[in-house]
């Protein structure tokens, strides 16, 4: 969907003629551009026919955020985070785009035991939760305070929520997530880039869902008595450890699961261990 707003980018540059590899370092909220005639990681690895076959419902009539989650968005996103799929070698970097996907896949999936094409096929059909339970403000968070009038629920690809998410990402990539949280299922590319940058950045003491997928997470005495270990699994548990971690056979964790290891089998990466977080304590 195209859209003006602050944080837009312009358009995917359409040849590709060059593969830039990201420079070594930590993860970080820093924006990048590259120059004409140069490729995103991202892009040397998911084509915009791969992308559509990954999300093979995400335009479907049925689905609320039709004509939303756009390829040109997403890779213009991802340009602004350079490690990004860009970290450790092929087989690494192919896992962590099947686990981004498989996370904002369960958080706006539209897909049912039954669906055409299965289950697993109905990624990104939502932009915005439906019928939220509450406003998600914490009143208690005197750094970010809610601004009267807004809700914090769920929007973009990985339904951001609470306050305490929606300010820091905001001042990170340049919108005012406190007063005009709408953005985020407003404009695409922003969608996209609040997920991005709630995957690269770490919230001590949880790590980035990027530093588990890539092999720099170092597990603490706290993170050892725990049980949380490296995997797919630790991912959900920074996610959404806290409603769906320490329990056995959640069918939330399943489903994130089922899209990770639909997303492993058409990138050719195995799955790793650890997949589920059924021991795991929540942070």
């Amino acid at each position: 969907m195209a859209c003006s707003c602050a944080t837009h980018y312009g358009a995917l540059v359409a040849v590709v003629v060059a593969f830039l590899v990201a420079s070594g370092g930590s993860a970080g909220v820093t924006a990048a551009r590259y120059g004409p005639g140069q490729c995103s990681p991202v892009a040397a690895l998911v084509s915009e026919h791969l992308y559509n076959s990954l999300f093979l419902h995400k335009d479907d009539p049925a689905c609320p955020a039709k004509g939303f989650y756009t390829y040109a968005s997403f890779i213009n996103a991802a340009r602004t985070f350079p490690k990004f799929a860009a970290t450790g070698d092929l087989s690494t970097r192919k896992r962590e785009l099947a686990a981004f996907f498989a996370q904002i896949s369960h958080e706006t999936t539209g897909g049912w035991a039954t669906a055409p094409d299965g289950e697993y096929s109905w990624g990104l059909c939502f932009k915005e939760e439906i019928s939220p339970a509450s406003d998600y403000c914490d009143a208690t968070d005197a750094q970010w305070p809610c601004y009267p009038g807004r809700s914090y629920h769920g929007r973009g690809p990985i339904q951001l929520s609470w306050n305490f998410n929606y300010g820091p990402a905001g001042r990170a990539l340049g919108f005012d997530g406190l007063r005009n949280p709408e953005v985020v299922a407003n404009c695409s590319e922003t969608a996209f880039r609040t997920a991005l940058w709630f995957w690269m950045t770490p919230r001590r003491p949880k790590p980035s869902c990027h530093e588990v997928m890539v092999g720099e997470y170092r597990a603490s005495a706290a993170d050892l008595a725990a049980n949380r270990t490296p995997g797919f699994g630790l991912v959900t548990n920074i996610v959404n450890g806290g409603l769906e971690c320490n329990r056995t056979d959640d069918a939330r964790v399943n489903n994130r699961i089922g899209f990770y290891r639909r997303y492993c089998q058409i990138f050719n990466v195995d799955a790793g261990p650890n997949l589920d977080c059924a021991h795991q304590q929540p942070y």
